[in-house]
């Protein structure tokens, strides 16, 4: 794996000589996250399954987007959201340029919700103008490996949100950010038409929390990456075999 951001341009040149230059791009958030979890969140889970994917692959990990498109947590306070056409541009721009610079690939590590549509577009738009492959990955097999470790139902089928599964993570990732005394359970009444609809989550749970965070582990958090990884991992070398760059 190579660091973009803590290499020289000498290295970044070896780098693309010696292997298809496959880039990884973790893409989060600064977004609330109940009163125990950092506003990094996103960005800290992704950044963690991006490079632990960049070492699998030999790859190019790329400094994470610390900002995404979470304008439906905007109503508690340090939430701080780009609109959805400029994820789509970010993304883009970064794989425009990438390609320019002799890269072949781009693997989008997404971590939060709201991005999933932008980065979408943004892979699309590449693909419409030929440019590089964008691939983006939201978390392959986050819920089946959440029914196997979870302790606590979900507030909501596969919604993660401060709760267990999140916690745990972080947890496994940067325990010193999380806060257990300030941990409390939520499920908030959500509407019939969760789900089918845009509509903001902050007016909907005064904690911010969708589930019970209570039982987390960092034992937990680990498996759940682990598996994660393994699922984007699979995903991204059948990719990578189509398009000839394995």
């Amino acid at each position: 794996m190579l660091e973009l951001a803590h290499a020289a341009w000498p290295d970044v040149a070896a780098h693309l000589r010696e292997r298809p230059g496959v880039a990884i791009l973790p893409f989060g958030a600064l977004e609330q996250h109940g009163p125990h979890l950092p506003l990094s969140t996103d960005t800290l889970q992704a950044d963690a399954v991006a490079r632990r994917l960049a070492e699998r692959l030999d790859a190019v990990l790329l400094p994470a987007v610390a900002f995404g498109n979470t304008w439906s947590n905007e109503a508690l306070p340090g939430t701080v959201s780009l609109g959805a056409d400029t994820v789509a541009a970010v993304c883009g721009d970064l794989a425009a340029s990438l390609e320019r610079g002799g890269f072949a690939a781009l693997v989008v590590v997404n971590g939060d919700f709201g991005n999933r549509l932008p980065l979408q577009t943004a892979a699309e738009a590449s693909a419409v103008r030929g440019g590089i492959p964008v691939l983006v990955l939201d978390y392959p097999g986050l819920t089946e490996i959440g029914d196997r470790v979870k302790e606590t139902p979900w507030a909501a089928p596969g919604l993660c949100h401060a709760d267990e599964i999140e916690t745990s993570m972080v947890l496994a990732i940067a325990p010193a950010l999380v806060h257990r005394d300030r941990m409390v359970a939520d499920y908030p009444e959500l509407p019939a038409d969760f789900g089918l609809r845009q509509m903001a989550l902050a007016p909907l749970s005064a904690t911010g929390v969708f589930g019970d965070p209570r039982p987390a582990t960092p034992e937990k958090g680990e498996r759940i990456i682990a598996h994660v990884v393994d699922e984007s991992e699979r995903i991204v070398r059948r990719v990578l075999s189509a398009l000839g760059l394995s």
